[in-house]
């Protein structure tokens, strides 16, 4: 068991021997301040009197250009990196994402072998419904051609993710406030599983969804939202 020591500082340490892979931990799920400074793997929020490093994959990156001297919050998960059974040093880091959901999404990303913290960070250069989409729809060339995955561990990531998608293949925009999205994801999904119970398939499901969802309405419930979608399945 690893002891971690907090805050988790830019410049932390942790001690007491932990597995020669970084280990999640559960200490910070969510860190609010001020954007500071921004690079290509990592943000820096400033928090008086601490400043806290947050890796973020590239897609995550993408969207907090131009928000320097912002307030932001990112949702986080704790890992240890590093290898004591090698003698090397153990620091904790923080990995951080603008929406929950995009969090499970690495959760999941993370627990298939072979890709690990460090290579889904680097491999999430497109925004998780995408993925989500390349992994429902099997697509194995498209997932080898991100950072870090070749068609070995493309294949093994459809192979344990496929059935787990859908969830993320209907993430809404990011046109949305961070409540508005919840909710609306929160319709969607409800939605989805609507038209699956009423014999749609999963690939008509989606689609159909899209179509209404393309209109840039908010659905304040599922009722309102198959409405338009057999509104516009007549028209």
């Amino acid at each position: 068991m690893s002891l971690c020591y907090v805050p988790w500082l830019r410049w932390g340490r942790c001690g007491q021997r932990v597995s020669n892979y970084a280990e999640f931990c559960t200490l910070i799920t969510k860190i609010t301040g001020k954007l500071a400074s921004l690079n290509d793997e990592s943000a820096v929020l400033d928090i008086p009197p601490f400043e806290y490093e947050v890796f973020i994959p590239d897609f995550t990156r993408r969207q907090l250009q131009g928000k320097i001297g912002s307030d932001i919050a990112l949702h986080t998960l704790n890992y240890i990196d590093g290898n004591a059974a090698q003698g090397g040093r153990l620091s904790p880091r923080l990995v951080g994402f603008i929406a929950p959901v995009e969090k499970q999404f690495f959760e999941l990303f993370c627990s298939v072998d072979g890709v690990g913290v460090k290579k889904a960070l680097r491999a999430m250069v497109r925004p998780v419904k995408e993925m989500a989409v390349m992994i429902e729809q099997q697509d194995a060339k498209s997932l080898s051609s991100l950072p870090g995955i070749g068609p070995a561990t493309a294949e093994r990531v459809i192979a344990k993710l496929r059935r787990k998608m859908p969830r993320f293949a209907l993430l809404v925009g990011r046109d949305a406030t961070p409540e508005d999205g919840d909710d609306q994801s929160d319709v969607v999904r409800d939605t989805f599983d609507a038209l699956l119970a009423l014999g749609h398939g999963e690939a008509d499901a989606r689609q159909l969804i899209d179509d209404a969802m393309a209109s840039k309405k908010k659905f304040k419930d599922t009722e309102s939202l198959l409405t338009a979608i057999y509104q516009k399945s007549s028209q």
